[in-house]
């Protein structure tokens, strides 16, 4: 029996199956919002204990720079251990791999109608690829084709800097650069960074921010209030944010190609792409 995970700065998201002769059956899976937790430890012994399952090994995919089996997770106040979890949890093995390499490992499993292709070009799996995910941080990860096969590496390109490619960008960019210091590409495209892309547009008067949607945003997650009253067409100010954000995402997805010679795809994954 494996236990596999998907930690997020929002959500843990677990399941365990049963595996026979190299298939796996899904016995229970569930949902948990991260930040109510205080460690990973907690989430997954409580859905050991609620599902009653014994499992015997183990994988989590972590939002973070995994190290000896050691991650600090990037949007959350957590410092994950695979020995620790494997005593705690009585497992004859846990395994901590990045996020995004996760996500790479299962794109060889995926059939075509689970894809939704962006650009209508042919395409071809042979050559090397990559991945690029906006969700509450940003995710890649590439996969090198030796010849025969891909192999799959994270990264953390995400964490780069910004580059501005035009007057309105690097405005941007000097906006951010007082509150955070530092501007990564993260700190645009993600959730949060929906929001910062927002509230810079509001701030420089390209636009005025209506109570209904301040409220939402107050009540519910801001980024997906943003999102929401932009594809809606019920708030002008957010249709800027999500276009600017829209095109940003694109330029690092560019950027990572020519990085990676990805000329074997580029994949968009996360929660924010299925949403737009």
């Amino acid at each position: 029996m494996i236990l596999a995970g998907d930690i997020g700065g929002t959500n843990a998201r677990l399941a365990v199956f049963d595996v026979q002769d190299g298939h796996f059956s899904l016995i229970s899976a569930s949902v948990f919002p991260s930040r109510e937790y205080t460690s990973l430890d907690e989430i997954v012994s409580k859905f050991v204990r609620t599902a009653n399952v014994r499992p015997d090994a183990a994988c989590f995919g972590v939002a973070g720079p995994v190290r000896n089996g050691r991650v600090e997770a990037s949007n959350l106040p957590w410092v994950i251990e695979s020995k620790r979890l494997a005593q705690e949890l009585d497992l004859k093995k846990a395994l901590l791999i990045n996020d995004l390499e996760a996500n790479a490992w299962g794109i060889a499993f995926l059939d075509p109608a689970d894809l939704v292709s962006l650009n209508q070009v042919k395409g071809t799996p042979v050559g090397n690829q990559a991945v690029i995910s906006a969700g509450t941080g940003l995710g890649e990860a590439g996969m090198y084709w030796d010849g025969t096969k891909h192999h799959v590496f994270a990264c953390e390109g995400g964490h780069a800097d910004f580059a501005p490619r035009n007057e309105l960008e690097t405005e941007l960019l000097r906006y951010l650069r007082v509150r955070f210091g530092h501007v990564s590409y993260e700190r645009i495209v993600s959730g949060p960074g929906l929001v910062n892309v927002f509230n810079f547009l509001r701030d420089t008067g390209r636009g005025v921010e209506s109570q209904w949607l301040a409220d939402e945003m107050l009540h519910s997650d801001p980024a997906a209030a943003i999102s929401r009253a932009a594809i809606d067409g019920k708030c002008g100010l957010s249709e800027q944010a999500l276009d600017l954000f829209v095109s940003i995402y694109g330029a690092e997805a560019g950027n990572l190609a020519l990085k990676i010679m990805a000329t074997g795809g580029i994949y968009l994954g996360g929660g924010i792409a299925p949403k737009m």
